[in-house]
């Protein structure tokens, strides 16, 4: 996690040169960099691509977003980290992340287990109040949140047999993100978390280092992992969130109408994203199975493996006043 002495030496470095694309303003167009870790095919840049899109259609010629996907600029983590420095200036990371990265829990709200619905249900709830003081709460941390979105409910990958039940996650090594959440969810199920990097998924399923994971479907083909692993279960136990974020110190020094805009183009990219990423994932099982060889099954047992993990909403409740908020929130929605 990075040191709030870090974000503030960060925050003097950027603050210094931030007037700086403004005073070159009649010469060309402002120019930001937006780095993420995914790739093209994946809804994780059709969230940048929104975000770029609706945040240049409102000052059209005065500003550019440069998108830098799949690694260029490193990985998901590495990203944030470069966002909360103002060595970027924008990045679209993986909303559980920022909890590791900036030490502020609120994000993880969106991932508490069988919590959000579907895609529209998340929708409504990132759009909410509570979705907009969620994004708020990143100030804190030296980061202007802009936008949150679902790029994939996640589901259950394995190599060696299907999982079909309940039992059959019993002692399975499985890839999570390395986080407190993710491990309390994992273990609560019943298997054995290995924390891995996302580039180094591929490989570990390959050589058996580890006998499954958890992903969203446009994961499984953005990274071939359909190569590897054969047996998909359909478990939507949370969404996968991605966070477009800018370095606060960089956007308070930006005029207010371009504070506004970047705002809205934010919000304004979510329904398409969500769009996408609906379209993407029941689209792309048909393609997994009549094309790629992926057999799909449903959990025998899921009523069971949500009592398994419930306790850990009330849990993660107590952590923060915000998830308390999205919580009671997500449940009183219909």
């Amino acid at each position: 996690m990075i040191s709030r002495r870090q974000l503030i030496a960060a925050g003097g470095t950027v603050a210094a040169g931030l007037a700086m694309p403004w005073v070159a303003r009649a010469s060309g167009p402002i120019k930001m960099r937006l780095a993420h870790a995914t790739a093209e095919s994946h809804p994780g840049h059709i969230a940048a691509v929104e975000f770029k899109k609706a945040f240049e259609a409102r000052l059209p010629g005065q500003v550019e977003v440069q998108i830098f996907p799949n690694r260029m600029l490193g990985d998901d983590k590495q990203n944030l980290e470069s966002a909360v420095a103002g060595t970027i200036e924008i990045c679209m990371a993986s909303g559980v992340l920022f909890p590791l990265v900036t030490g502020r829990q609120a994000m993880d709200a969106y991932q508490l287990p069988f919590l959000v619905r579907d895609y529209e249900h998340f929708g409504e709830l990132a759009t909410s109040d509570i979705g907009q003081k969620i994004l708020e709460d990143l100030g804190e941390a030296g980061l202007v949140g802009l936008a949150t979105s679902d790029i994939g409910q996640r589901n259950f990958l394995s190599v060696g047999a299907p999982v079909t039940n309940l039992a059959g996650f019993q002692g399975l090594k499985t890839r999570i993100v390395p986080v407190p959440l993710h491990k309390a969810i994992w273990e609560a199920v019943g298997t054995s978390p290995v924390g891995l990097p996302y580039g180094e998924v591929y490989g570990a399923l390959q050589t058996k280092v580890i006998d499954a994971v958890e992903i969203n479907v446009s994961s499984i083909v953005g990274e071939n992992l359909w190569e590897v692993g054969k047996y998909l279960t359909l478990t939507g136990h949370y969404p996968w969130t991605a966070v477009i974020a800018c370095n606060k110190g960089y956007f308070d020094g930006l005029p207010a109408e371009v504070q506004q805009a970047m705002r809205e183009a934010g919000l304004a990219s979510i329904k398409p994203t969500l769009d996408y990423a609906r379209d993407q994932d029941h689209s792309a099982r048909d393609d997994l199975v009549k094309n790629k060889g992926v057999q799909i099954f449903e959990l025998e047992d899921l009523p069971a493996m949500k009592d398994k993990v419930a306790p850990i909403i009330t849990e993660w409740s107590g952590k923060s006043p915000l998830i308390a908020e999205f919580v009671a929130k997500a449940q009183s929605s219909t």
